[in-house]
């Protein structure tokens, strides 16, 4: 198959399932350091990766965004909320429009590098946190990047309507090692096991089967 495809890799678990799936049409891995507090630790999975598989990697800074933007990604580990993966909780962890300038600045790259199509790796369960994972805001920015690139790109976004654990399934089937991607919002030396981000991963790799956790 033809190399015909950006992906938006953070290294965590979502997004290096969807490169692993499909890695034989992914010509370029498109990540972005924006001054999150696990930003660093996903950045060394993305990497990580990317160079097993033999893909290309560029790491865009958009240090902008920790000096603009507010949110407790950006302001330091304390800032997480501990508990469960849901509206009221993780309200706090949005960036605002955050995948919106990243695709954006994806189409521009798909453009000239001449590719069709940008990866996502957006699923269901952060359809009611993060209104730029919606599946209308998906179709939306779809129909912009197509309209606004010479060479008509599209957003490819094949978890939309998945949950964690289905993507989990998927990994298992590629034999991704999840202990090589990163998801806690904090950002320490090891996960914290109580962020939303690692509740709702720790809930999907147990409904997967992927690990018996200890009693």
């Amino acid at each position: 198959m033809a190399k015909d495809s950006i992906i938006v890799l953070s290294g965590g678990l979502d997004s290096t399932t969807l490169l692993y799936e499909y890695r034989d049409r992914i010509a370029l891995a498109l990540s972005f350091h924006y001054g999150s507090n696990h930003n660093d630790r996903e950045l060394a999975f993305a990497r990580l990766h990317c160079q097993r598989l033999g893909i290309r990697h560029i790491i865009i800074p958009l240090e902008f965004i920790k000096t603009y933007f507010r949110s407790s990604l950006l302001a330091g580990a304390e800032a997480v909320p501990a508990g469960n993966y849901d509206d009221d909780n993780m309200r706090s962890t949005v960036v605002p429009f955050r995948n919106g300038i990243m695709l954006s600045i994806a189409a521009g790259m798909a453009e000239n590098e001449q590719l069709s199509y940008i990866m996502l790796a957006n699923h269901s369960g952060d359809h009611t946190i993060y209104p730029d994972c919606r599946p209308d805001f998906v179709s939306a920015m779809n129909d912009a990047v197509h309209a606004g690139t010479w060479n008509g790109v599209h957003l490819l976004t094949p978890y939309t309507h998945l949950t964690k654990t289905d993507i989990v399934r998927h990994g298992m089937q590629l034999g991704i090692n999840y202990d090589e991607t990163w998801s806690c919002y904090k950002g320490g030396e090891t996960p914290c096991g109580e962020c939303g981000t690692c509740r709702e991963r720790e809930q999907a790799l147990r409904e997967a089967g992927y690990y018996i956790p200890k009693p």
